[in-house]
């Protein structure tokens, strides 16, 4: 007689986890980092037939799905440089001493379990795992069925790591099937503590609209680069392009260009730099609305800071936005007025990442503005408590 395999207790491992020392977990992301290592090929193998599968899909979901062996040694160091970062969990935050003579510490904890639903970006699976770990959460990652082989390897190596280390293997569950199964998941309040959304803006609305359970809403990007009057020239070439070209098919990649109207010959020059890299350039209402993925690029003119502030208000989403210019006093309107996670003067859009930013990894990019905003990393895992110690006393 055939037994039904046990279900996963996901709760169970994530109290497990929260009882654990930080050494215990560093231990078991490098069991993950060597599996990693070792099962390279089983991985690339499981890759392509997730790759020939999404053949015929646009080339921004095929670079995300793709993975090449610097990828997959890349999985291995982020998990390692994860690993090597501080823990949060545990740290006092504040001390407060009250007449009444109580002792009290705000401490962070972790969240409990955290749900991540994700596309076609099979770093996830690891990213999200090894996050969690260090930081005592015990995680469900639900990726998306052009993944599938490739996150079922992924999990598989990561949970024998947890089991070769003595940790519960629950603590890092994947789930599978069409949209009724997620529905019912995030239906259940019960199911996790926070859901992260990684992938476009449709995901995170699905979210948003359907999801009893918090959602911390990692969204996709319709980024910016504007191109000041004051802007350097060279400064402003350079940045234009790393922001679109570099890699196309993520979200911090830049996908509208607005240069100040006193400066044409700049956005001539810009505008040539980018076609000779195979940009195809778009203007109007729609190509403005849109994240395209891809080596397109809206563009347009605008006469002054303002008119580039309200552009950017009213089409981004809150991502990433970038101004190019020398004009410290344009450069500090721009970051206190614009409406995102991430704001940059002269430099690139493409850095907003958690291993960029020196947090080892990342869940998303959070647009959110409770709790969390920008990178998810190990802080944004935890969540606070009141510890409080007295000798005795009780409330007068």
């Amino acid at each position: 007689m055939s037994v039904a395999p046990a279900k996963p207790d996901v709760r169970g491992a994530a109290r497990r986890l929260a009882a654990t020392s930080e050494a215990e977990r560093d231990a078991a992301l490098e069991r993950i980092a060597c599996g990693i290592e070792l099962h390279a090929d089983e991985i690339l193998a499981a890759n392509a037939l997730d790759g020939e599968a999404a053949a015929g899909e646009r080339p921004a979901i095929r670079d995300r799905l793709a993975l090449d062996p610097g990828r997959v040694a890349a999985l291995a160091a982020a998990v390692r440089a994860v690993a090597a970062l501080p823990s949060p969990v545990g740290e006092t935050i504040r001390e407060l001493r009250p007449p009444s003579g109580i002792r009290i510490r705000k401490v962070r904890v972790p969240l409990g379990v955290v749900l991540v639903v994700y596309e076609a970006r099979p770093n996830v699976t690891v990213d999200a795992a090894a996050l969690c770990l260090k930081s005592a959460n015990a995680c469900i990652l639900r990726g998306s069925r052009m993944a599938a082989n490739t996150n079922r390897v992924l999990t598989d190596v990561v949970r024998a790591g947890l089991a070769e280390a003595g940790l519960p293997a629950d603590a890092v569950t994947s789930v599978e099937g069409g949209h009724d199964a997620l529905a019912a998941l995030i239906a259940d309040p019960a199911t996790a503590d926070v859901v992260i959304p990684r992938g476009g803006e449709e995901l995170k609305k699905l979210l948003l609209r359907e999801s009893r359970i918090p959602v911390l809403a990692a969204a996709g990007g319709n980024c910016h680069v504007y191109v000041d009057a004051a802007a350097d020239a060279d400064r402003a070439v350079a940045i234009a392009l790393n922001a679109k070209v570099q890699r196309p098919g993520v979200c911090n990649a830049a996908e509208t260009l607005l240069v100040h109207a006193g400066r044409p010959e700049l956005l001539e020059r810009i505008c040539a730099e980018l076609e000779a890299a195979g940009v195809e350039l778009a203007e109007g209402e729609e190509a403005f609305a849109t994240e395209f993925l891809d080596l397109k690029m809206a563009v347009g003119a605008v006469a002054s800071l303002d008119e580039a502030i309200e552009h950017i208000n009213r089409y981004g989403t809150g991502h990433s936005e970038a101004i190019v210019t020398e004009d410290e006093a344009a450069a500090a309107r721009f970051t206190s007025e614009v409406d995102a996670a991430a704001v940059y003067v002269n430099a690139s859009t493409r850095f907003t990442d958690g291993g960029e930013y020196g947090m080892g990894a990342e869940i998303g990019n959070s647009t959110s503005r409770l709790h969390a905003r920008g990178p998810v990393g190990l802080e944004e895992l935890t969540t606070t408590k009141y510890v409080v110690h007295g000798d005795g006393r009780v409330r007068a």
